[in-house]
């Protein structure tokens, strides 16, 4: 008797997508929190380290100490492991599905976005690394005073650490062209494919990550000038 083995439902293209949706989803939606946190700063020393302290303070007495920020954490490299796995897995499935090369095949729209899908995961997931060790464990910060967050930042983006704001401002950017066009292609797959309704998904897609990059490259610029200090 021959048995055959059922593919797992979210192992198949739908699941997948339905993987890079819901993933796409959370990580999106902690970078709206995280970025109207960060503006914070613009009210005061006192109101952001307030903002700061009362992060570690969420769930309790339910959760004791900073167990809710643990427990987001862990959900974001869930979301991160589970998002990278369905690109992954749908990129690889998509060449497999079209082993042969055209010898004249035309540039799709919006191809130079689509590249950045490849290599800027890199520099953001370094950005990442680098973003934890400099303002979380303070390790890499010239501060690195737990209890002092406003002056860890204004300390991070000073102007003689130019090459810091450099390097936020590269993975920022990165971030925002992964933005756009996942947001687009998410547009798309909703329904979004006529000529006009491309059109829209498209604007609503650079909308969203030109603001989005701007929101979080706004503390560093206005520390870098002297706005915030």
């Amino acid at each position: 008797m021959v048995v055959t083995r059922t593919r797992s439902p979210i192992r198949s293209s739908v699941g997948l997508k339905a993987v890079m949706a819901v993933t796409g989803i959370i990580l999106v939606s902690f970078l709206i929190a995280h970025m109207l946190g960060n503006l914070k700063i613009f009210t005061g020393a006192t109101s952001f380290d307030h903002y700061a302290h009362w992060l570690r303070e969420i769930g309790t007495p339910l959760l004791p100490g900073v167990w809710f920020l643990w427990i987001m954490r862990i959900g974001l490299v869930v979301a991160a492991v589970g998002h990278i796995w369905a690109a992954t897995a749908l990129a690889v499935r998509a060449r497999a599905a079209r082993p042969v090369q055209y010898a004249h095949r035309k540039k799709v729209q919006g191809s130079y976005a689509a590249r950045t899908m490849r290599w800027g995961g890199v520099i953001i997931l370094l950005f990442v690394i680098y973003h934890i060790l400099d303002l979380t464990t303070g390790t890499l910060n010239p501060v690195g005073d737990p209890s002092r967050p406003y002056a860890n930042v204004v300390a991070d983006f000073a102007p003689e650490r130019w090459y810091v704001t450099l390097f936020y401002t590269l993975a920022v950017v990165t971030l925002g062209f992964h933005l756009r066009h996942g947001l687009f292609s998410a547009l798309r797959s909703l329904g979004q494919q006529s000529p006009r309704g491309e059109r829209r998904a498209r604007a609503v897609a650079l909308g969203f990550a030109v603001v989005l990059c701007a929101g979080y490259l706004a503390v560093p610029f206005a520390v870098l000038t002297g706005l915030v200090s």
